[in-house]
């Protein structure tokens, strides 16, 4: 029954905290509030839970260490730098005021770090998680994570075993940890093998005196380089946010916060803006666009997650006073609840402050910067995943001089490898089309995912003068809707397309629907098919490549 209690109020608070645009976080934190008010008292379940969504997540974090992406120079620079100056700032308070200088410095590391769970749920809802600033974001997320990593060992206090030293061995397990997640073919043997890896790591560390948190993490290092690590880890995800509920109701069933708690909690939220504007400072100063640092301070300016469990293991430590667990917690939720809907509307505040803040620009070979010319392609296909190379393919095969623009730093690496014509440019940014010579250019593809990303190139593109013929997709009648009234001459359906294809084939390649009434009878059939996965199924992989791109074609052919 008590467990019912604390599951059902935290979804219930949870909920109502989502439907107020805040993150669920804050309603879990505000549910163990209102649980200790109603006198329900925590328990030893409740602690278990916790620490294995610790694990869980230290576990994740893991998944995710890749050491080139850690060396790269705005990284490490501003990673490194905001650590550096919060961390120094607070110890050198806390040694004025005569307090404990150590706890002083972890509790300033422990604030430098940035919630992990609100910046990649912003990146993902905007579709900026593999754009180069979505990149730099993470990269800087694990690099503060290594640092809580080593706090919280340093703050554990344990004595290690002489066989703490045999952790070092893990590495030379990996052959058979990546033979295993290999063999585990479904995905609830893959979740399983990932939370048994993640448990082992920690009992095992335990078992030597070391805190179980390092062991779990050091499990997930194992794993970081197999091909598969991406399911593995999103899988791990959700299960991992639910475990940590029992963690943030932990904290609220702990104590309620006095006054003195509530002022201090709110002075820190008082320097948010101060943390933001160093982060900002600091991306300029390695060379990113006013844009770029604005829209990576924004995700970064918070209070993280983490800073519950490094204050939690410095106050059990006795380097901090118990009451700093209850202000962190009250300054980790005010942060998050600041910080939401600050980023659901960042593109939109630069467009604001732009005159202001691209005076602080300085000129530099970043990859950031916008391209200054397209050369004389008369084709240009925005968004180069599987359906614009497609397009982007098809046009080159018909000897047409085409270009291509995508965010990812990763896809144009791989693509200008194979000789293929692409830039840099990410499509929301209106200083880029307001800057690029589209001159030449007879037609512009939108292949984006986000529906948002379309409107806002077509949006741009007609407000800067651009006349040519403009081709997207679209999945339902309301987008196409849309999309026309902002200016898209051609609009198709990638499913439909998808299963007019398949039928082609059946019936041994039949002529296509040329007409503007066939057309017209195809847009206006919007239930939705599988029309994708069926080829995928029938012909391979390469077949359903094949299939992508006729249906891609028709956003030129149609209008050729």
């Amino acid at each position: 029954m008590t467990e019912l209690v604390w599951v059902g109020t935290a979804y219930l608070v949870g909920l109502i905290a989502s439907r107020l645009s805040f993150p669920p976080l804050v309603g879990y934190l505000a549910a163990g509030y209102m649980l200790h008010v109603l006198g329900v008292e925590s328990a030893q379940t409740l602690t278990h839970l916790a620490e294995i969504g610790i694990e869980l997540l230290l576990f994740t974090v893991g998944l995710k260490l890749k050491l080139s992406s850690l060396l790269r120079r705005e990284v490490v620079s501003v990673g490194g730098l905001h650590l550096a100056v919060v961390t120094g700032f607070s110890g050198l308070v806390f040694l004025v005021l005569g307090e404990h200088t150590i706890g002083g410095l972890v509790l300033g590391a422990s604030l430098a770090f940035s919630s992990t769970v609100l910046a990649i749920k912003v990146l993902d809802d905007n579709g900026e998680l593999s754009s180069l600033h979505g990149r730099d974001v993470l990269s800087i997320l694990i690099l503060q994570d290594i640092v809580a990593i080593a706090l919280l060992a340093l703050a554990d206090g344990r004595q290690p075993s002489h066989w703490a030293l045999a952790l070092l061995l893990l590495p030379l397990l990996r052959p058979l940890a990546h033979r295993l997640l290999t063999a585990s073919r479904t995905d609830e043997l893959r979740l399983l093998m990932g939370v048994s890896l993640a448990l082992a790591g920690g009992v095992t560390s335990e078992s030597v005196g070391i805190s179980p948190d390092i062991g779990a993490l050091l499990t997930g290092v194992m794993l970081a380089t197999h091909p598969q690590i991406d399911d593995l880890s999103d899988k791990l995800w959700s299960l991992k946010e639910v475990f940590l509920v029992a963690f943030f109701l932990q904290i609220g069933l702990a104590d309620l916060p006095n006054r003195d708690q509530i002022i201090q909690a709110l002075g820190l939220l008082g320097l948010l803006p101060l943390q933001g504007l160093l982060f900002f400072a600091l991306f300029l100063l390695a060379g990113l666009r006013a844009r770029t640092a604005f829209i990576s301070s924004l995700a970064l300016m918070t209070y993280s997650e983490f800073a519950l469990i490094t204050t939690g293991s410095v106050v059990h430590a006795g380097l901090l006073a118990p009451e700093w667990n209850a202000t962190i917690a009250l300054a980790v939720a005010g942060s998050l609840a600041i910080a939401a809907p600050l980023n659901r509307y960042s593109h939109r505040l630069f467009s604001w402050l732009e005159p202001v803040l691209i005076r602080f620009e300085k000129k530099s070979g970043h990859p950031d910067r916008l391209p200054e010319s397209i050369g004389l392609a008369e084709w240009l296909v925005v968004g180069m995943g599987r359906t614009g190379l497609s397009a982007y393919l098809s046009l080159s095969q018909r000897d047409k001089r085409v270009v291509g623009l995508d965010a990812d730093p990763t896809v144009l690496e791989s693509l200008l490898a194979k000789g293929k014509r692409v830039i840099y440019g990410d499509s929301e940014d209106p200083e880029l089309w307001s800057g690029l010579p589209l001159d030449r250019v007879k037609g512009v593809i939108l292949t984006l995912p986000e529906f948002d990303a379309r409107c806002s190139a077509v949006r741009q593109l007609r407000k800067n003068g651009y006349t040519g013929q403009i081709g997207t997709i679209g999945y339902l009648p309301e987008e196409e809707q849309q999309l026309k009234l902002l200016g898209a001459d051609f609009i198709i359906h990638p499913l439909i397309e998808a299963g007019n294809q398949l039928a082609r084939q059946i019936v041994g390649n039949q002529p296509e629907a040329n007409n503007v009434e066939d057309w017209q009878m195809l847009e206006s059939a919007r239930t939705p098919m599988a029309g994708i996965d069926m080829i995928a199924l029938a012909h391979g992989e390469e077949e359903a490549l094949l299939q992508e791109r006729e249906a891609a074609e028709k956003v030129v052919i149609h209008r050729e």
